[in-house]
């Protein structure tokens, strides 16, 4: 890393050793600290979204977050030309009109002013981004300090690619990974942040959890020492506190005991209502699934959703909404733990007849694309070619996210049966009704949720029994 040159004149990158030296200088905690911190207090840790493309814009952005809602990590989302490495181009753009990025540029501003960034805040930095080769932005990113780290060589490709080839993106985020893990054995622990969310709507938990499973292990493998497993809020309570509980399980069966790993919900990223109170509804709804489902961090949402970028005080106010998942109330919320269970055992066997079959061959960066080729690994709603996207998800009844197809998983006949079965019967809980008003796979929440509380979608919704 030491004498790699940006693009453009900025100067060349410290050293490691001097990015560590660095951090340790700036007498804050890092993203793994605070996510430690946190498990161990109980509670969940705070972030929300958030990225312009002007340095003074997005300082202040950072600041005035920090100030007023104090989240425990803050974040730098990337611009897309950043992410497809087209630096020249970003910076053109910032030079022109920063207000056209859809991000912070952080290679074209340089590392400098990321540590300008990073001394602005008391609470430590993640990049998050969606690049599918994403080296000199990690070394960007660790020059400025930033100890939190996002993606992954599966799930920041095909969701987001059309035609860059696994085996590339894998070997991209291999070298992203040993990075990380010559930085632990200088002392600095970088968390690693892996995108389950793949796709966002629609996902089954066990492909979410089977794709993060492979990413932590070949990271592990680099010698990375904080995972951050990311799962999209699907929308059906005991199935999404289910697959955050599997979390530490999956770490405890699949990864070495020296690694450390934290859950993530990231709240809804489908279709949100328009209506403020509908929506802050639904992220209230995200804050008790994380703090029931023992998450270490939830990414925050905002009521402005549905009408674009959220600005700062909408960013505010989510966040202090989402803050209620750490309400002392909670603990006194009786939960149907039969049905947890019922679920979480379900998802475990379905994360282990996926990835187990791809972990018993010992060339994990040749097996997971040949897989992908063949079916047996496979995601929903693709943007890529080097994915079949023939498994097919549903909704049951009840809201729960089922298989319509299974493609080519490597699934039993147990697993076919139960997902059939749970599409077949009827239901029409509570939880599911909001459920499929919130996706109505997808685009019909407000219509459905005013023929549910008689609102007619435009005033406050009950809360959901």
């Amino acid at each position: 890393m030491s004498g790699t040159v940006s693009p453009g004149d900025a100067p060349p990158l410290p050293s490691l050793a001097e990015s560590v030296a660095y951090v340790r200088a700036l007498g804050k905690p890092t993203a793994a600290q605070v996510l430690r911190d946190a498990r161990a207090a109980d509670r969940v840790a705070l972030q929300p979204r958030c990225g312009v493309g002007s340095h003074a814009q997005m300082m202040t952005l950072l600041q005035d977050l920090d100030r007023h809602a104090r989240p425990d990590i803050l974040t730098l989302t990337i611009d897309s030309y950043t992410r497809l490495k087209q630096f020249d181009s970003a910076r053109a753009v910032l030079e022109r009109n920063p207000a056209d990025l859809n991000g912070y540029p952080l290679v074209a501003h340089g590392w400098q002013r990321g540590r300008e960034l990073n001394e602005a805040v008391a609470v430590p930095l993640e990049v998050r981004h969606g690049s599918p080769d994403a080296r000199l932005l990690f070394e960007t990113s660790v020059a400025a300090g930033i100890t939190s780290f996002e993606g992954g060589g599966i799930s920041y490709n095909l969701p987001y690619s059309k035609a860059v080839p696994l085996s590339d993106s894998l070997a991209a985020w291999r070298d992203v990974d040993a990075l990380c893990g010559e930085l632990a054995e200088l002392g600095l622990v970088v968390d690693r942040e892996l995108f389950g969310t793949l796709t966002a709507v629609l996902v089954p938990p066990s492909i979410s959890l089977a794709v993060s499973v492979l990413e932590a292990v070949a990271a592990a493998r680099e010698g990375v020492r904080c995972i951050s497993v990311a799962y999209p809020q699907g929308g059906h309570f005991e199935q999404d506190v289910a697959a955050l509980r599997a979390v530490p399980l999956l770490a405890a069966r699949y990864l070495p005991p020296d690694v450390e790993v934290h859950s993530v919900l990231h709240e809804f990223m489908g279709v949100f209502p328009r209506e403020r109170a509908n929506a802050e509804d639904l992220i209230l709804y995200g804050a008790l699934v994380a703090r029931l489902g023992g998450a270490s961090k939830l990414i925050s949402k905002t009521y402005q959703e549905a009408h674009g970028i959220p600005d700062t005080r909408a960013n505010i106010d989510g966040l202090l909404l989402a803050s209620r998942a750490n309400s002392p109330l909670l603990d006194f919320i009786a939960l149907d733990e039969g049905r947890i269970a019922d679920e979480l055992d379900w998802i475990l066997t379905e994360v282990a007849e996926i990835v187990e079959p791809v972990l018993s061959v010992s060339d994990l960066h040749k097996e997971i694309p040949a897989a992908f080729a063949e079916g047996r690994l496979d995601i929903p709603f693709s943007a890529s070619r080097h994915a079949l996207s023939r498994i097919i998800p549903r909704r049951a009844g009840d809201g729960a996210i089922r298989y319509s197809a299974t493609g080519a998983l490597p699934f039993s006949a147990a697993v076919q049966r139960r997902n059939e079965r749970s599409l077949a019967a009827g239901g029409q809980a509570g939880i599911g009704d909001m459920v499929k008003g919130l996706t109505a796979d997808i685009n019909y929440f407000l219509d459905v949720f005013g023929e549910q509380t008689g609102t007619g979608g435009r005033g406050r919704a009950a809360a959901p029994s």
